[in-house]
């Protein structure tokens, strides 16, 4: 089996879409109204799930990664979109640095850069 996709549960499509679009620049391949939306986000898509009504939503349970060759720049340019990161950045060190933001249903996103012989 391989991994096909990640999907977040989210409250508002539009405004979802928008964010992973246009703050996050990630292209969009497929969408069925307010209930699926699908990102081409390299060997495994992204997707959004409608939340159903009647049925409780909570942000988390996943979090996207997305790995990029210069964190500062890329955290510089999602900033520009509208992101608003953590405070911290995270090392392990010798292996990566990774930084986290939220979209707007609170669902964790980060950007990761490998570093050094260990990385990708």
């Amino acid at each position: 089996m391989l991994l096909d996709h990640v999907y977040y549960w989210v409250t508002d499509m539009d405004r979802a879409v928008t964010f992973y679009r246009d703050v996050v620049g990630l292209r969009l391949t497929r969408r069925d109204d307010s209930n699926w939306a699908e990102f081409d986000a390299g060997p495994i898509k992204l997707a959004l799930h409608g939340a159903i009504e009647g049925r409780p939503m909570q942000p988390g349970g996943a979090t996207a990664v997305f790995g990029v060759a210069d964190l500062d720049a890329a955290r510089s340019e999602l900033e520009g979109r509208g992101a608003t990161f953590d405070e911290h950045v995270g090392e392990v060190e010798g292996f990566a640095r990774f930084a986290s933001f939220r979209d707007p249903d609170g669902n964790a996103v980060q950007i990761i850069e490998y570093v050094g012989p260990g990385g990708p």
